[in-house]
């Protein structure tokens, strides 16, 4: 900061806080200011945040498992329409649909069936898991939930919409055997070839009250194939709807 041909006290003043503060930043290396003050500091010296505190800007580099964390969300509903639409979108090989219900994707994503038919004939596998509206473990959730929008009209809703798209080339649905239910109505898994929205489901919360999860697979064995392989396996016990 004195290379800059500044005293303290004259940057404390352009901040906004005490020279003393401004002396504690200097004389101690490990003392790293609030975000705000970092950025204001940096205009009023002319330089980047990795000049004065490269420790700051080193700790939000993501490492390891999470460079595929694009992005979280507190709650399913806080993720932009538009991630859901763009990714529907993008996606040319695979589309895994592993909700319990599915039934907002019609809501989500605008012209989500028209979408779905020129990925089918583009060659895009799309698939769709699906819990049984009859089983036991829909009905414990239906209770455990306690809303008048209930799980079983939820997935009925999506059943209804899958039947009006008509048989599509490379399109399948199943349900998720009953034995693995109760582990597929705890954890929706939506994947769009490399990419992910996840959303681990809270207690007696609905999914859009869940948080979600927004991944980018960049190796094997990361939090994308974990996910990934979660909703492989339920598939593979499904039964064909």
């Amino acid at each position: 900061m004195a290379a800059a041909g500044m005293k303290p006290r004259q940057l404390a003043a352009k901040v906004g806080v005490s020279g003393k503060t401004v002396e504690r930043w200097v004389n101690d290396s490990d003392l790293i200011p609030h975000p705000r003050n970092r950025e204001d500091t940096c205009k009023a010296l002319g330089v980047d945040e990795e000049v004065i505190w490269p420790k700051a800007v080193k700790e939000r580099i993501k490492t390891g498992g999470d460079r595929e964390i694009v992005h979280s969300y507190p709650y399913r509903s806080a993720c932009p329409s538009t991630v859901w639409a763009e990714l529907t979108e993008t996606s040319s090989e695979e589309l895994f649909f592993a909700g319990y219900t599915n039934y907002f994707l019609w809501t989500q994503v605008p012209d989500f069936p028209g979408i779905l038919r020129r990925k089918s004939e583009q060659g895009c596998r799309i698939r769709f898991l699906l819990g049984d509206p009859n089983g036991e473990v829909t009905r414990q959730r239906e209770e455990i939930e306690d809303v008048a929008f209930t799980v079983s009209t939820r997935v009925r809703m999506t059943l209804e919409n899958l039947e009006k798209l008509g048989p599509l080339p490379g399109m399948e649905a199943r349900f998720s055997s009953a034995e693995d239910a109760v582990n597929h109505v705890s954890l929706s898994v939506f994947r769009f070839d490399s990419e992910a929205l996840v959303t681990p489901h809270l207690a007696r919360l609905v999914g859009h009250d869940s948080p979600l999860l927004h991944l980018h697979r960049i190796s094997d064995g990361g939090m994308f194939s974990r996910f990934a392989d979660h909703a492989e396996e339920l598939w593979s016990r499904g039964v064909p709807v």
